[in-house]
This record gives C-alpha cells, structure tokens and sequence, in this order.
C-alpha cells in the first residue's frame, strides 16, 4: 500500500521549506566575546581562534563600530591583565582606572545603544588563575571569600556602564549576593545572566590561550560542574532562580545540547548558551583542512543550539554569522 502521509510534501519547494522552517536565527541572537590587551594600536589574531583577534583599548571601538552595523548589539568583553598586576585576590578587577573598566564605560560612552554584559570571576586577575580564593595552605578554592571579592568586582563594573552582570565562577551563593550588593547601591536596574550550569569541559582551552587565564596548579572542578552530569544543572537552575537570576547560562553550547533543552523546559527565564572557544576551533581548523563547509557547518551549529533551546547565543561566530545573515 503506497503511504498516505508524505512528510516530503513539505519539502518540495524552497519556498514552502522557508515557510514551515521551525526554527530562525537573526542577528539579535548574538552575544559577540571580546578581547581586550594593553597596548596601543594592536590587533593580534589570536593563533587557536583563526578570524578571532585581541584588541587594544584603541581599537576595539572600530570593531564595535563594525559589529553594530551589522546588526549584532550585545557583547561580552573580556580582559587580558598584565601578570604584574595579578594577586590572590584579584584587587584590579575593582580599579576604576584599571583596562577592563575604562573600556567598558568607554564603549558604552560611543555606543550608548549596546549591551554590555561584563564576566564576573577572578581568573583573569588572579595571580592562582582560579575564578576563587585559594586558600595559601590547603590549595581549597574559597566559596565565601570568593563572594566579597566578586560582589565588588559586579559593583565596580555596573559603575562603568555594564548592563548584564554574568558571574561565571560557580560558586555557590554568588547570585544572591551580587544582586544584594547591586540593589544596595542604587543599581537595581542592571541584570544578571548567571551561568548557572559551567561544565569542567575541555573545550575552554583556545580561550585561556587568549587570556593567559589557565589556572597555576590544579583544575577547576571543584566548582566547574562535572561533564557527566544534567540533573544538577536543574538544581543549579532553581538556586539561581531563588537567588534573583534575570537570564541563565549554558557552558558550552554544542556537547550540552540536551542540558540546554531541559533547562528551557523547566524555567521561563531567557535561556542563553555560550558557544565556546574549541567548539568555534574545532569547525575554523576542519574548514582550513577541507573537511568541511566551514560557513554552511557555522550556520547549522548556531541554528542547532537555538533549536535546542537557547534564546540568545554567546559565539566567537556572530560577526561571521551576522555578515551571512544579511546576505541572506
């Protein structure tokens, strides 16, 4: 007997495709990372990120300039701090004068029109390279120590003009306190998309590279979660909720597709999901090789991790991504 239902009725066409397609990515989509060097007139591609590049306070406003044009309205800055200035208790992530927080209120002084959301964690001025206090004997990663230090890292950033806060350490408790701090100083306004579930992936190398961020001993998984696990990131997700989360985060992206589609089926808070460094590198390193379709492989990645759930999407391939999308 010859089928009755043809699901490929409603693929005949390239017309009918566009019209029954489920799922659609736009410019508003994109989070676009930033890095951030010391210098003058620099513009160093970063080596494991081909396309991606580290920018001096200088510069950076160009690539705004260029983003913004094409549609892409939200970033993620992140700094690269001169070891010189590195401590076990990150004191520069607070300067007001430091390069991080002058290029912030710098940006949102040219383009008053963009979203800022700034990373709250100590690894990029800790002189440990962990996102906590370690303790100087035992080598344990502080919790609560943690909290004084981000809480004034959070304060000072929503001072220079950031408009989403996103504490990326993992320590427990950290939401609750941030939003304390930032509603006692008059910044009840500024949000806080907490990454709430931030796996102890291997997929952050390219990063650290970036920043030279990688920790001095040890590793991060005794507050990155464990790669193994979904369910508690449901737990993560109802402590941030409690704590006065405005968005939740996903990290990484592409091998946690499942925990961004539960997450979504269980919360009415944005859902975003951070498409990381190696994910990006592993697509950039297969296209340079011939192995795959670079630009058709980006736009099926991106699309993916909407469809799974994510509202928005943090990703090294937004510029690339956005000039494809007006294209059209």
């Amino acid at each position: 007997m010859l089928p009755t239902h043809r699901p490929r009725r409603n693929r005949k066409s390239e017309v009918i495709r566009d019209m029954v397609q489920e799922t659609r990515l736009t410019t508003h989509d994109f989070i676009f990372p930033l890095f951030i060097i010391e210098g003058q007139s620099q513009k160093l591609e970063v080596k494991s990120m081909p396309g991606i590049y580290r920018f001096s306070a200088d510069r950076i406003i160009e690539e705004v300039g260029q983003c913004v044009e094409l549609g892409i309205k939200t970033f993620a800055p992140f700094p690269s701090i001169n070891d010189a200035l590195k401590d076990r208790l990150a004191k520069e992530s607070a300067n007001p004068e430091g390069l991080y927080l002058k290029v912030v209120a710098n940006i949102k002084r040219q383009f008053p029109e963009v979203v800022l959301m700034t990373d709250v964690a100590m690894d990029p001025y800790s002189s440990d390279g962990h996102d906590g206090v370690v303790d100087a004997e035992s080598g344990e990663i502080l919790n609560d120590a943690t909290l004084e230090v981000l809480g004034q890292m959070a304060l000072a950033q929503a001072r220079a003009g950031a408009d989403i806060i996103g504490p990326s350490d993992m320590m427990d408790g950290r939401v609750a306190w941030i939003r304390r701090v930032l509603d006692e100083n008059a910044f009840q306004h500024v949000s806080i998309m907490s990454y709430t579930a931030k796996y102890a992936s291997a997929f952050y190398g390219p990063f650290r590279d970036a920043l030279d961020s990688a920790p001095k001993k040890g590793d991060k998984k005794s507050y990155q979660m464990n790669p193994a696990n979904k369910r508690e990131a449901l737990r993560e997700l109802a402590l941030d909720e409690a704590e006065g989360a405005d968005m939740v985060m996903i990290k990484p992206a592409l091998s946690y597709l499942d925990v961004i589609h539960a997450v979504k089926e269980r919360t009415h808070l944005p859902v975003t999901a951070y498409n990381v460094s190696g994910e990006y590198a592993m697509v950039k390193a297969a296209a340079q090789n011939g192995w795959l379709d670079g630009e058709k492989t980006m736009m099926e990645v991106l699309t993916s991790i909407k469809r799974a759930g994510a509202d928005a999407i943090l990703t090294y391939f937004a510029k690339e991504a956005a000039a494809v999308l007006r294209r059209g």
